[in-house]
């Protein structure tokens, strides 16, 4: 069955795009759901405006996303933990503080899931955290923790 897709679905194709699925995934999820419809000759039309459409909102979010890199690359954001003598931390320092002290000190708003850390902090000193906020936009924050 081929559908016209109205949003993004992950694994299937994004807003637009017309795909081949199967029948019963198509008739009993995509369709009733309202992520897609089924594809016409007048849906062509519709699904080049919304490739349009969705080309130009890809080419905005990428400019703006490449704005706050070039704010957040040479910035060193300073975070104050509570640690011991050796300089381990009492607790840890998370993506939530990240993006708080983030906030706090330079005004630029990010949101949560854009930082993806393996582990979270544990240690005072420098350490680096990659950010994503497109697709083509990926950079890294670089991080001072220091004991309070």
């Amino acid at each position: 069955m081929k559908v016209l897709l109205r949003s993004d679905v992950g694994g299937v194709g994004k807003k637009g795009d017309i795909v081949e699925v199967t029948d019963g995934f198509g008739r009993n999820f995509l369709v009733p759901k309202g992520y897609a419809i089924k594809a016409t000759k007048g849906g062509e039309d519709q699904a080049k405006a919304m490739r349009r459409s969705r080309d130009v909102k890809d080419a905005a979010d990428r400019g703006a996303a490449e704005e706050i890199a070039k704010t957040l690359v040479p910035a060193v954001i300073t975070i104050a933990a509570k640690a011991s003598g050796e300089g381990k931390l009492f607790g840890s320092v998370s993506e939530a503080d990240v993006v708080k002290a983030v906030q706090a000190q330079t005004g630029v708003a990010l949101e949560r899931r854009s930082i993806s850390m393996d582990e979270h902090i544990k240690t005072v000193g420098t350490h680096s955290v990659p950010a994503k906020l497109h697709n083509d936009v990926q950079f890294q924050i670089t991080l001072e923790v220091v004991a309070s």
